[in-house]
């Protein structure tokens, strides 16, 4: 099984941003753990901070892989490019969130993105992803 992580604008920065939105652990550290607890699967991870770098990397793995976990940050409420490319592809992807989104800025609560996921987590921290993967676990 092939799983991606893809990571949107700021998400680099898990860890020392914000720590009472986002928490005090980096992603890395945080990938390295899922990694090794689920050494069965084979799991990417990719952040950028780069739109267009996020729309190449869902074109790259929308047809071969079995599931993407997309967090596309602040791209989540204005991205129709992203949205788009999520519609184009074959791979199943489920949004997801650290923060409650609907706990925040009323431009937050809507996204673009959703209507193309099979699901939307938000508001479970960084356990969100570990949600994510499950439920793609499970499918197989």
């Amino acid at each position: 099984m092939k799983i991606l992580i893809l990571n949107g604008p700021n998400l680099n920065l898990l860890g020392v941003r914000e720590k009472s939105i986002y928490g005090a652990d980096s992603f890395n550290t945080f990938f390295e753990k899922i990694s090794q607890k689920y050494s069965d699967i084979d799991l990417a991870y990719f952040q950028s901070n780069i739109e267009g770098e996020i729309i190449d990397k869902l074109h790259a793995t929308g047809f071969d892989y079995d599931g993407i976990i997309l967090n596309a940050g602040g791209y989540t409420h204005t991205s129709v490019a992203i949205a788009d490319a999520i519609a184009a592809i074959d791979t199943p992807v489920i949004e997801v969130h650290i923060s409650n989104i609907y706990a925040r800025e009323d431009f937050r609560h809507k996204s673009l993105l959703s209507k193309n996921c099979v699901g939307i987590i938000s508001g479970l921290g960084l356990n969100g992803y570990e949600t994510a993967l499950l439920y793609f676990v499970n499918q197989k």
